[in-house]
């Protein structure tokens, strides 16, 4: 069995290494898109009120899932209707 004698400065090596892997593992999920929104959310992104949000579900424009009792929204939906607005 050999034995490894690790200095004060392997260690500081590793926790920069350390620190600069969780660094870009939390970049990486900033960038990440979020796939639902809550209506909250979908309600600041569109800037639109609770009641317009509701007539968008009601006619179809915005489809929607309701999970117990939170509505989600897919993103993409949100995108493909802000894209259709712009034409």
């Amino acid at each position: 069995m050999t034995l490894e004698v690790l200095t004060k400065e392997d260690l500081q090596q590793f926790k920069i290494e350390l620190l600069e892997s969780i660094e870009n593992l939390l970049q990486g999920k900033k960038t990440e898109e979020k796939l639902w929104l809550r209506t909250s959310e979908v309600r600041k992104l569109l800037n639109i009120s609770s009641g317009t949000l509701q007539n968008l579900r009601i006619n179809g424009t915005l489809s929607y899932s309701k999970i117990g009792g939170t509505l989600y929204y897919n993103y993409k939906d949100i995108q493909t209707l802000l894209m259709d607005c712009k034409h």
